[in-house]
């Protein structure tokens, strides 16, 4: 790559390479085989890195890209790994780039919301991104002014999240507002499991915010809705704290192969660029802690977390 082939790129989003995370390279289905079965093919990596005479493989991506990446370094691969995803899941660094124009797109989201939900009286579900955490709908949540925030690390009580709405509705206000990642669970009754709900348009959605708005109206007698806000929290333009991290990180990256300090990640700690081993943040997930100071303001500004 020359200078030319990354110029007007900044203000694009998405992977520009047009790679996959999908892809591991220590278990691979090989086509054209009758039994599926998988195939290490890293050593071809190793090969084919060292027959162009690649130096170190930079890799920008998310939880499985970094788990990948530590197992390529741990058979001699030199590696330098760069955090990118909008969920803000990587553990040993404050914040990934993507996660704030994710939070940008989810709070714009939210504002359009409130409009309708106070017009007509009803309880407005948006569902955002977050499987294992629930960092966009925490900062989303308390940006946009949401009354009830459910996340993965939290498990929330339906019953609550009824009382927190009939208590708005008994202190005048008709609506509620409610994010809930796309992780968000139900606390159940031991041995007990969710059911999946069909409408009775046919529209099937299988999904938490599906069994949350079916039981909440059943609670409350107020209609819900739901906004699936999916793959809009992934593409458009990035924000400009985005914009600026990334290009932090991209800086930090080459000074590490410049100086020939392998296998680690850049991060930030305390607003600053850093870099920490591979094998310290592989495999593990940045929570959202109920001790957050984000969690503690938002209990006190009244957000109900269904617990």
């Amino acid at each position: 790559m020359k200078l030319s082939d990354a110029s007007g790129l900044l203000d694009k989003g998405g992977t520009i390479l047009g790679t996959t995370n999908r892809y591991d390279p220590f278990h691979v289905i090989l086509p054209g085989k009758e039994e599926k079965c998988e195939t290490d093919m890293s050593d071809r990596i190793k090969d084919n890195l060292l027959m162009h005479s690649i130096d170190c493989l930079v890799v920008i991506g998310g939880d499985a890209t970094i788990r990948y990446a530590a197992k390529l370094a741990d058979k001699g691969i030199p590696i330098v790994a760069i955090p990118k995803t909008i969920e803000n899941d990587i553990y040993g660094t404050d914040i990934t780039f993507g996660f704030m124009t994710a939070v940008n797109t989810a709070t714009q989201a939210i504002d359009k919301l409130h409009s309708t939900a106070e017009s007509h009286h009803r309880v407005m579900i948006l569902e955002v991104m977050g499987l294992v955490s629930g960092w966009i709908a925490l900062e989303s949540g308390i940006a946009g002014g949401a009354d009830v925030i459910l996340i993965p690390e939290i498990p929330y009580d339906i019953n609550k999240i009824a009382r927190a709405i009939f208590e708005r509705k008994n202190a005048g206000k008709g609506f509620s507002i409610i994010v809930a990642a796309a992780g968000a669970g139900a606390k159940l009754k031991s041995g007990s499991a969710k059911k999946k709900i069909t409408y009775d348009t046919g529209l099937y959605y299988d999904g938490e915010c599906n069994y949350l708005a079916v039981e909440l109206e059943k609670l409350t007698s107020i209609e819900h809705r739901i906004t699936v806000l999916g793959y809009l929290q992934r593409g458009g333009e990035p924000c400009p704290f985005d914009r600026i991290l990334a290009t932090r990180f991209g800086a930090s990256a080459v000074k590490l192969v410049e100086k020939g300090e392998y296998n680690r990640m850049v991060c930030v700690d305390h607003q600053q660029i850093k870099s920490v081993p591979l094998e310290e943040v592989a495999g593990k997930a940045r929570l959202v802690s109920e001790t957050e100071e984000l969690v503690h303001i938002a209990r006190e500004m009244g957000v109900s977390f269904g617990d």
